[in-house]
């Protein structure tokens, strides 16, 4: 589970987000499980798991084995709280998630905490979420604001996000001639389709703009329905931080001006998505080179880059969360381009990448978009965006951050895979210019650490990680096999010390 077996692994550890080490001695010196070990389980089950090294002594940066007299009981005692619902709101472990590791003849107690799923979150201690909720951010845990715990219920109890029925807003809070744009499109795609013949309200009805709660008997505007065609100002009465942006930048550090185009609600447009959507697009793909191909006589216009570019978009506006603090960035520049939505992601990003599984936060806005052609079906979206980016030879990165508010990003940069692009996602404290080549058809990962620890030897490994689109976990095991080939060396300290590319 862990791969921990000398004093040299021990010593080559940092507290990262994925590694906590705590003493767990106890008052008596015979061990226990220490009061500050439920605040990181809670931590870590809320944001993407990590490790916990129960026996492990931290002091100045360095580890040193304490061990642990009785593991056995320290594990009964950590499955007893675990499954006393007044104290832990949910265990995610089993048995094989607890392992006794021995090293220079003394015990110490790995526990690997996996994230928790949505349907799981929040995680939380002593039966209250509001105040009793963490979130591990960096090396720390950190307590989750009362805003943070509410949307984790929210997207718990809440399959789709976007079919509530919004009391009291109806059709005068649509924008028509985006309505009218969007039917004239499904027209289009779908000739001689029952649906073209009905009025506004019943195709908005059909499409799911318009719901009625039969339980209820509420009927109106669902939210789906306004965020697609509303208009401003009557979008941000629902969704007050909502935002999207669209900037085209120059990727020049150094250059004064911030942006070469911009697309904001700025009263000049209906600020909707499906008007967002129309308008981006087409600056996305501006000048894009269309190869010379025919079928059936006709010159084909719609290469994988064009695909590739309009489902991520699609897929950016789909999956965003409407009620987070953060806004959808859309940004182009001359290195590539980055989607970023709200919300952290409902699936791991490699179940994502791979394909097959979709949990969608906004089922309708999806329906919505497929009607005309747009987006693709349930589990395949972003394998058909890296299909479509990567046989052309461009690199491609997917991740998603609590910090500094919860958001996913999806990075799309030209050429080699160690492209480096100067501009920053904003919000996101990360590059689009870190080397964040596709781990499938690039370059193999050690030399791609080589080349990393090259430009600078002080990363991480979770920079590495972070920069390569790997795990952490994934980083250690290459940097051994690197130090065993005789190609790489530790220099100093695990924190202040550096790495020496050797050849």
């Amino acid at each position: 589970m862990f791969d921990l077996q000398t004093l040299d692994d021990l010593h080559s550890l940092a507290e990262t987000v994925e590694l906590e080490c705590k003493l767990a001695q106890g008052q008596d010196g015979k061990g226990e499980i220490p009061r500050d070990f439920w605040p990181t389980y809670s931590a870590m089950a809320n944001a993407h798991g990590g490790v916990v090294l129960l026996g492990v002594r931290e002091k100045n940066g360095r580890f040193s084995i304490a061990g642990l007299e009785n593991p056995a009981k320290l594990r009964a005692d950590l499955f007893n709280t675990l499954n006393n619902r007044t104290k832990v709101s949910v265990n995610l472990l089993s048995d094989a998630d607890v392992e006794e590791i021995r090293i220079e003849d003394k015990l110490i107690l790995a526990v690997r905490i996996p994230a928790a799923t949505r349907q799981q979150r929040p995680v939380f201690l002593h039966g209250q979420p509001l105040g009793h909720t963490w979130r591990r951010l960096n090396d720390g845990d950190r307590q989750c604001d009362e805003a943070t715990v509410k949307r984790m219920l929210a997207e718990q109890l809440e399959d789709s996000r976007d079919t509530r029925i919004l009391d009291k807003f109806g059709l005068d809070d649509l924008d028509l001639d985006s309505l009218h744009a969007y039917r004239n499109a499904f027209a289009v795609h779908r000739p001689g389709h029952p649906w073209i013949a009905l009025d506004d309200p019943a195709f908005l009805r059909m499409v799911g703009g318009w719901r009625e709660d039969r339980a209820s008997g509420l009927t109106g505007l669902t939210a789906a329905g306004l965020l697609m065609f509303g208009r401003w100002p009557a979008i941000p009465e629902v969704f007050p931080l909502y935002f999207v942006d669209y900037q085209e930048q120059t990727g020049e550090p150094d250059s004064p001006i911030r942006w070469l185009d911009r697309v904001v609600p700025d009263g000049s447009w209906s600020g909707n998505l499906y008007d967002f959507f129309r308008r981006v697009i087409r600056k996305l793909t501006a000048d894009l080179k269309v190869p010379f191909a025919l079928k059936d006589g006709v010159r084909i216009d719609d290469t994988p880059t064009h695909q590739a570019l309009r489902e991520a978009l699609v897929n950016c506006l789909i999956h965003a969360d409407y009620s987070d603090r953060t806004s959808v960035l859309v940004v182009k520049s001359p290195n590539g381009f980055s989607f970023r939505n709200p919300g952290v992601m409902r699936l791991p990003v490699a179940q994502a990448l791979h394909g097959g599984a979709s949990d969608c936060r906004n089922r309708t806005l999806h329906q919505m978009f497929l009607l005309i052609n747009l987006g693709e079906r349930a589990g395949s979206g972003v394998p058909k965006i890296r299909s479509g980016w990567e046989q052309e030879g461009h690199g491609l990165r997917l991740f998603d951050s609590f910090e500094p508010f919860d958001h996913t990003v999806l990075e799309m940069t030209w050429g080699a895979s160690d492209l480096v692009v100067s501009t920053e996602v904003a919000g996101t404290g990360s590059p689009i210019g870190s080397p964040i080549g596709s781990p499938i058809g690039s370059s193999k990962t050690e030399d791609r650490i080589l080349k990393m620890l090259r430009d600078d030897p002080k990363y991480s490994a979770q920079q590495l990680g972070d920069a390569l689109g790997i795990s952490k976990r994934a980083v250690l095991k290459q940097i051994e096999k690197l130090k065993q080939q005789g190609r790489l060396s530790r220099i100093g300290s695990a924190k202040g010390g550096h790495w020496e590319v050797l050849n």
